[in-house]
């Protein structure tokens, strides 16, 4: 039997890196003779019954999507067709947003940063100065605040005082935010390791040099790791834990050395892992998938 999939990323967005994760993804499909067409997600338009769901422009169903986008409304209506869908709605809605990360990893006792979530207000609300009070209490200078929607380390800020974090809350306004502990320890480096089904494929560490922050997008360099068996199975048990087939985790260096969860992303690009380790990531996803659906 041919299988054929689908890769959909989403064309709106600038730059090629979007479009490069998609064909890297279908180049591994190819190679292991079978087919996958790539799409924009605005290229798949479904139309909403009265009582089922159309696809308005595609007629062929693929035997699996392989979705790198975030657009969840589109997964979502892909799998009530009855499509398999890589990573799940779900799982990417989930990774999307880190409160819900962070709650879905602190469900399964796993480790992250102390974490304060700040309580939602509206866009004309006013933030009650108190939870800032507790979080100084509790967490100390410095504090990490990080946006709940965020990509390559962007929204993530670095506060050193009171004013400064008084100055960032009001800025954020009715943005959902965390404050986080700062782990002073992995200050400019870090752990990004693919995990693909229930296994760790390929490992990097990044280091800065100028920013508390690793990641490569933010000048971070990047170099082969091979991480502890206590690092793969954290790393494959915080995938696990928002339900991805694959993911990038990062983890950070606890004061012992030991790994705290930083962040589990559903849709890490494989570029960088691949020009640092040599290891296509890519490669082991369509493996995974082929056998899933088998």
């Amino acid at each position: 039997m041919h299988v054929h999939g689908w890769i959909i990323y989403n064309g709106s967005l600038p730059g090629n890196k979007f479009v490069d994760f998609a064909e890297w993804l279908q180049e591994a499909a190819l190679n292991r003779k079978t087919s996958a067409a790539i799409y924009k997600n605005s290229e798949l338009s479904i139309m909403t019954g009265q009582t089922d769901l159309e696809l308005i422009n595609k007629q062929n169903f693929p035997d699996y999507v392989l979705f790198t986008d975030k657009d969840i409304y589109l997964a979502r209506q892909l799998e009530m067709m009855g499509i398999p869908v890589f990573n799940s709605s779900s799982a990417i809605e989930t990774s999307d947003d880190k409160i819900a990360t962070y709650l879905a990893l602190i469900k399964k006792k796993l480790p992250i940063p102390k974490t304060i979530i700040h309580p939602k207000i509206f866009e004309n609300g006013l933030t009650d100065h108190s939870i800032i009070s507790t979080a100084i209490q509790q967490l100390g200078f410095p504090m990490v605040v990080k946006e709940a929607f965020g990509s390559f380390g962007e929204q993530v800020y670095l506060i050193h005082n009171e004013e400064e974090l008084i100055r960032k809350v009001k800025k954020l306004k009715d943005k959902p935010f965390v404050f986080q502990e700062f782990i002073s320890s992995s200050c400019g480096r870090d752990i990004r390791l693919h995990v693909v089904g229930s296994k760790v494929a390929a490992g990097m560490k990044r280091t800065s040099s100028t920013d508390f922050r690793a990641n490569v997008t933010s000048g971070g360099n990047m170099e082969a790791y091979e991480a502890s068996n206590e690092e793969k199975a954290l790393a494959i048990q915080a995938a696990e834990a928002i339900g991805a087939d694959f993911a990038g985790v990062d983890l950070l260096f606890g004061p012992d050395e030991s790994p705290i969860i930083c962040e589990v992303n559903s849709n890490a690009h494989i570029r960088n892992m691949y020009d640092c380790t040599n290891i296509n990531v890519a490669d082991h996803i369509i493996d995974y998938i082929l056998h899933k659906i088998g």
